[in-house]
């Protein structure tokens, strides 16, 4: 059959596989639950990763391919992705094993070579570039304790910080204060802390949030606003470091925005990070990108085995971008 890849693109919440030849046909597809190795351990993660992976190698008629191409969530750090990769070479799937952080995922499938920069705003906030020499820039990505700022998560933290002292009367008047509690039909944010904390409201649920301050900032709330625009600051700071550091201020770049946050397209948000753009990084040329993160997976793998000619356009049509 030639030069096949074994694309990964597994998320804390669900995971892609996909089967994919050199000429760029894809042969199988599978999905599957979350990959979590930090809650479940390695070992646990990857049966349930397995169970996916055997589908799609069933599916396609095959034991085995020539690369496998993952791009994994929780590779936040050099160690776990050796760690990851080790553990991907002991299932004997391929000969070679590349594994990156899902970041990367996203990055490749919205741009035509491996150059450009993603900053990636879903539950949390993660930001990676990349150049065909092979160079990349990252962080860390922990949250707080690497200095990270926003998400979906954390923006609605902030949202309920907000809104409780301004009730209380520890800080600025806001909307929030009104809009929170109505979402879960409770009448003061009071009311809602005691839900969240006794888990009346499951902590999950908190995620809802996001959208209420989306909204009410687009309703004028001046606090509500400065959180959005602060959240623009962080992804445009990411951003910017990327760039820098992969000497990529200097010329046209594409800087991808992904992730559930940034793909709805919150014109204050979306807006506000491109003239933020425009001023510290001139070359920079923003877009969202919705592609499916296991396409970027693949096209990764694809680098590295080298593909035929029209190879990434036709992988690309499979996945309707």
């Amino acid at each position: 059959m030639g030069l096949t890849v074994l694309a990964i693109d597994a998320g804390n919440s669900k995971t892609d596989v996909a089967v994919v030849t050199a000429d760029g046909e894809v042969l199988a597809t599978a999905r599957g639950g979350g990959f979590r190795p930090p809650a479940v351990g390695v070992d646990t993660a990857m049966d349930d990763l397995a169970e996916t992976v055997t589908r799609a190698l069933t599916t396609a008629g095959l034991t085995s391919v020539t690369h496998v191409s993952a791009c994994l969530a929780n590779a936040d750090f050099p160690v776990e992705e050796e760690q990851l990769a080790a553990a991907l070479r002991a299932r004997a799937w391929a000969a070679t094993v590349t594994v990156r952080n899902d970041t990367f995922a996203i990055l490749r499938a919205g741009v035509t070579e491996p150059r450009g920069v993603a900053v990636v705003c879903g539950a949390g906030i993660n930001c990676v570039g990349m150049r065909p020499d092979g160079r990349t820039a990252r962080f860390p990505a922990l949250g707080r304790v690497s200095g990270d700022w926003g998400g979906g998560w954390g923006l609605s933290e902030e949202a309920l910080w907000h809104a409780s002292r301004a009730e209380d009367g520890r800080g600025a008047p806001t909307a929030l204060a009104r809009t929170l509690p109505a979402h879960f039909g409770l009448p003061t944010m009071y009311a809602l802390v005691e839900a969240l904390h006794l888990e009346h409201i499951p902590p999950l649920r908190r995620h809802e949030l996001t959208p209420v301050l989306f909204a009410t900032a687009s309703g004028g709330d001046p606090v509500a606003r400065a959180i959005v625009e602060r959240q623009a600051e962080e992804v445009v700071a990411m951003a910017v470091v990327a760039l820098t550091r992969l000497d990529l201020l200097s010329e046209e770049t594409p800087v991808l925005l992904g992730g559930g946050v940034l793909a709805a397209r919150h014109p204050q948000l979306n807006d506000h990070i491109a003239h933020l753009l425009t001023e510290r990084a001139p070359k920079a040329v923003p877009q969202v990108v919705t592609a499916s993160p296991v396409l970027g997976a693949a096209l990764l793998g694809l680098d590295r085995v080298g593909s035929h000619e029209g190879a990434q356009e036709r992988l690309r049509r499979y996945y309707g971008v």
